[in-house]
């Protein structure tokens, strides 16, 4: 019998969604003038922050970073291939529609984050919190993949088994490692040469965001998060005003 709900949560599910996009990407920033070496504009987010700390530690080939995505999706796949989906493509369909619901209700919510800082006192005066009008979808796409591969599947996961082998229960451990992993994705976006300056409806919203795709990632896999991560970020970026 197909259970749709666990299927999505399996990794051949989010392997069979995340590695065209991942090679989606990766082509298209050579094609657009990325070229090899991986420094260009179309680069941002956990992509461009990786690629700084291979470049400051030797490791300057070019595809390092997807190969390493893919062959933790592909080594996750084979892993639990026996609890693999009767259906997968059916799960990426799902998945896929699922992403798209997911990133509009966040846009929603990003929408309307101000005024419920405001209802609740926070501040909210320091910045304008609007929408980034532009067209490079493909950017958004590798933000999507890389943040919640760095983010979730390794800094939440890894956190979590952290937490669980210092003996703390799964109740605990869960809660913990998403409010750090959290803190941590907001807070990435504010260092280093090209980190914006801190602004604290911004970085609200972005915890926020990061809880929501933990979430995600815990309830409905890896595809998923990814998905609404990259859905929203191309929301974001062609709204006006």
């Amino acid at each position: 019998m197909f259970d749709y709900l666990k299927s999505t949560r399996q990794p051949l599910t989010a392997a069979l969604l995340v590695l065209p996009l991942l090679a989606f990407y990766e082509i298209m920033v050579v094609v657009l003038g990325g070229g090899l070496g991986g420094s260009n504009e179309l680069r941002n987010g956990a992509d461009a922050w990786v690629r700084s700390q291979l470049v400051v530690n030797d490791v300057s080939v070019a595809w390092a970073l997807p190969v390493a995505v893919a062959v933790v999706l592909i080594l996750w796949t084979i892993w639990k291939w026996g609890e693999r989906p009767t259906r997968p493509f059916t799960a990426v369909f799902g998945t896929v529609i699922e992403s798209l619901v997911c990133a509009a209700a966040l846009w929603a919510l990003s929408r309307n984050f101000l005024p419920l800082l405001d209802r609740v006192g926070l501040p909210t005066q320091d910045v304008g919190f609007q929408p980034v009008a532009t067209a490079q979808v493909v950017r958004f796409v590798g933000a999507g993949i890389y943040e919640e591969v760095l983010f979730r599947l390794g800094l939440f996961g890894g956190l979590a088994l952290l937490i669980r082998l210092a003996m703390m229960p799964r109740v605990v451990a869960v809660p913990v490692a998403a409010a750090l992993g959290a803190l941590a994705f907001a807070a990435a976006h504010h260092v280093g040469p090209a980190g914006e300056p801190v602004s604290t409806p911004v970085f609200l919203f972005r915890t926020a965001a990061g809880l929501i795709f933990t979430l995600l990632f815990v309830g409905r896999g890896l595809g998923v998060a990814v998905g609404a991560h990259a859905g929203y970020n191309i929301l974001v970026g062609v709204s006006v005003g």
